[in-house]
């Protein structure tokens, strides 16, 4: 597919005066090279019985080819096992396959692609996310990042892959970020979006690092900010909600990551984790935009209507005048009313429950409505398919409240089920100009300068070395 002009990719870039990023690309694990690599570093990292323990264990390597092998087994409906996905690589192009697999492919076809620079991250391996096994995790993670480390390395001008980084607790995230950034040379994080606790006896609920977590986050978010590290968010609900679908993946994926993200962007912010760390970047990878700009518009209602003076002087059952109120009930009741006033006026008289936080706005230190701009839109990036016509609300600041104007950033999401043809996703972008749903100026917004802002924000060194040093750095001078 192409725009709507018919122009291929290559020429739609030859003809733009800036570069175009992908800020959400994918490889695909080659699995039996994957698990020698995970054995072996198991192995050295725990011996047989780490090793043993990875093996016999439920958690393993996403592999779409079988992944309905046990979709007979009577415990999919005795648990309610998500549909997961299935066949979810391109099959029909055995040379676009083949590029999904192998770096150097990759790399040599990139201009093809009309793609001057991408940022990489793994699809197999992210279901090591879901590895509630601390020490088991932080190894399969090390393991995998050590091995595209190692691959992608002699391509660094023109890619770079995003480390995996588990965040069962702060301590383990944060080793396994230094660990990334300081040993593996990693620009880029890829952080699980949630983390699995257990409540009762058997059920589960999912920690989101801000607000209501047994663990104080704060630590990770840290270190992201002295490692210059803009940790960005590739999880998904469908195999957790409660309305999952034992039979259909279309139902169980549509909006499941932007439900995902929604959870943990209204968690961080109001957790306060934008305001106790105003430089850091948090990018929501392939759920769209349209989830943020609807979340935006309902912390900003919300907050006009339930901020603290708003409560503590409209809300507040305590401060009901309710020999007024008996008034006008004496004077506008049906004989129902008036025969039990006496006991009615008790009933509204009762002294209010009260929360232990009066502000539920607190941690954000909100002192006027243009508080709640400055605290999402510069944190905030969310990462928008070629294919998405919506990624138009991001700009829209006649729409958007307070004139918020969000941050897309284009992911090309190559090498999975839903780009069926890697020479489509430039062109596939590039039509949303063609038909007027974009400007020209934020078509270059979306490809260009947020994913430098996103990353080269808190790394300035991001794109050094890389072929679009000198127009990044020429933005960066001139904004």
């Amino acid at each position: 597919m192409t725009g709507s002009a018919g122009r291929d990719a290559s020429t739609i870039r030859a003809g733009l005066d800036h570069p175009i990023i992908d800020a959400d690309g994918h490889f695909v694990e080659i699995g039996p090279l994957l698990h020698d690599e995970i054995v072996s570093y198991l192995e050295e990292a725990g011996g047989a019985r780490l090793r043993d323990r990875f093996l016999r264990g439920a958690v393993a390597p996403t592999d779409t080819a079988q992944n309905l092998a046990d979709r007979d087994d009577p415990s999919v409906r005795e648990n309610w096992r998500a549909m997961p996905s299935w066949w979810g690589w391109p099959t029909h192009d055995a040379r676009d396959r083949a590029t999904g697999h192998l770096p150097a492919l990759l790399y040599e076809r990139l201009d093809e692609l009309g793609i001057d620079f991408t940022i990489l991250y793994p699809s197999m391996s992210l279901a090591f996310f879901e590895e509630t096994d601390e020490e088991l995790s932080s190894a399969l993670c090390r393991a995998v990042n050590r091995a595209h480390a190692r691959q992608f390395a002699p391509y660094r001008d023109r890619c770079t892959v995003g480390a995996l980084v588990p965040m069962n607790t702060p301590q383990q995230a944060v080793e396994e970020l230094t660990y990334a950034v300081e040993v593996l040379d990693a620009k880029s994080v890829l952080v699980a979006g949630h983390a699995r606790r257990p409540v009762g006896r058997d059920g589960y609920r999912l920690d989101t690092f801000g607000l209501d977590s047994e663990h104080d986050y704060d630590p990770f978010w840290r270190a992201c900010t002295q490692l210059g590290v803009a940790p960005v968010v590739h999880s998904s609900l469908q195999h957790h909600r409660v309305t999952r679908s034992i039979s259909n993946y279309v139902y169980n994926h549509i909006d499941g990551l932007a439900a995902s993200h929604e959870s943990l962007c209204k968690s961080l912010f109001l957790g306060g984790v934008t305001r106790r760390f105003p430089t850091l970047r948090v990018g929501f990878l392939e759920g769209g935009v349209a989830w943020a700009c609807a979340l935006f518009a309902g912390l900003v209602g919300h907050w006009e209507k339930r901020n603290g003076d708003a409560i503590a002087t409209t809300l507040d059952p305590d401060r009901l005048d309710v020999d007024e109120m008996m008034g006008w009930f004496r004077k506008y009741g049906d004989d129902a009313v008036v025969a039990r006033l006496d006991e009615l006026r008790a009933y509204y008289a009762r002294p209010a429950a009260r929360p232990a936080v009066l502000d539920e706005f607190a941690p954000c230190q909100i002192a006027s409505v243009d508080d709640l701009r400055a605290l999402f839109e510069p944190h905030f990036y969310f990462g928008c398919e070629a294919d998405d016509p919506l990624l138009a609300w991001a700009f829209r600041d006649g729409v958007n409240p307070l004139g918020a104007r969000l941050r897309p950033v284009l992911g090309s999401d190559i090498s999975h089920w839903d780009v069926p043809d890697m020479t489509e996703p430039v062109p596939e972008a590039y039509a949303l100009v063609e038909r007027g749903v974009i400007t020209e100026a934020e078509f270059r917004e979306l490809v260009f300068v947020n994913p430098v802002r996103l990353h080269a924000g808190p790394n300035p060194d991001f794109f050094a070395g890389t072929v679009v040093e000198a127009a990044v750095g020429a933005l960066v001078q001139d904004s």
